[in-house]
């Protein structure tokens, strides 16, 4: 597996499944990211790869959607071993995505809420295609440095909001029912995590402030910000 070192560019793992998405955007916009070398794959892909190429990468950027938690038993052979693979987060200094809807996976998983930082998990309802005005929290932060507020249409989440210790608030919109923080960082044992609830599709994808966000969450997990 080439390295970051050798390419200089971001090895990041983009881990899918569990939910249906517009294939052709979303490899778009991974593709649009100058800094950035990604391999979309399943969770299955990335559960049955071996430890050295599961650490291989800076970090992993988790757009996954399953709902019960991670099993290495029952599966078909294919399926690797997804709780091993996913109880090695934090075990080294990679890096943690969770982009929009892989906040509201496992969740009767304790682990998965402990590298969110979402205590309680609870998710009550959704709403597509909501104008949606983003207001910057933390103006000295890397990721959000130098952005302005923004406007977007996306997807809100009725759920717990981010508000356990440890996180640092980095944006937020005031939109009836939807959870207040939508960006904020924290640490995982040895990993640096960066949860983004936006991103549902193709509309937020190709926001440039969506984009700036993003990217810059991606290099700050990869400890290059």
């Amino acid at each position: 597996m080439t390295t970051s070192a050798e390419t200089g560019r971001i090895r990041l793992a983009v881990v899918t499944g569990g939910h249906s998405y517009d294939v052709p955007n979303f490899h778009a916009l991974f593709r649009a990211l100058p800094e950035v070398d990604a391999c979309v794959q399943h969770m299955d892909d990335f559960a049955s790869s071996s430890e050295e190429v599961r650490t291989g990468y800076d970090l992993v950027l988790f757009y996954t959607m399953m709902l019960d938690g991670p099993t290495d038993e029952g599966l078909p052979w294919y399926s690797g071993k997804p709780k091993t693979a996913l109880e090695a987060l934090g075990e080294t200094d990679q890096g943690v995505v969770m982009l929009h809807h892989s906040l509201v996976a496992y969740r009767a998983w304790p682990r998965w809420r402990e590298i969110t930082g979402v205590a309680g998990g609870t998710f009550c309802d959704f709403k597509f295609d909501v104008p949606l005005h983003v207001e910057v929290t933390a103006a000295e932060h890397p990721i959000t440095r130098g952005v302005a507020a923004f406007d977007v249409i996306d997807e809100i989440y009725d759920m717990d909001d981010a508000d356990e210790e440890g996180n640092e608030v980095l944006l937020t919109v005031d939109y009836p029912k939807s959870m207040r923080t939508v960006a904020w960082t924290r640490t995982f044992r040895k990993s640096r995590v960066f949860c983004l609830q936006l991103g549902h599709d193709a509309k937020a994808w190709a926001n440039p402030a969506f984009r700036e966000v993003l990217s810059r969450g991606i290099a700050w997990c990869a400890n290059r910000l």
